[in-house]
């Protein structure tokens, strides 16, 4: 996994892994949620990606837009 770079200091994502068509997110707090195109939605998860890469928004992107149901527990 690579570490979320968290620009503004306030996320709460540690780390993150990127595939061809899924991202997976470890939170601070626990727990590690797979966000993949079948389940969230290619839109979503390009989106998710986006912001990871740039470490920067990410935890608000999810809190406001990708409801629980859309993502899987895997840790």
């Amino acid at each position: 996994m690579e570490k979320y770079r968290d620009i503004g200091g306030n996320s709460g994502i540690s780390a993150y892994e990127v595939g061809d068509d899924f991202i997976i997110v470890r939170f601070k707090k626990g727990g590690m949620y797979l966000y993949n195109y079948s389940i969230t939605g290619s839109n979503h998860v390009n989106k998710m990606i986006e912001l990871a890469r740039m470490g920067d928004g990410l935890n608000r992107y999810i809190n406001l837009n990708i409801e629980h149901a859309s993502a899987r527990k895997i840790a």
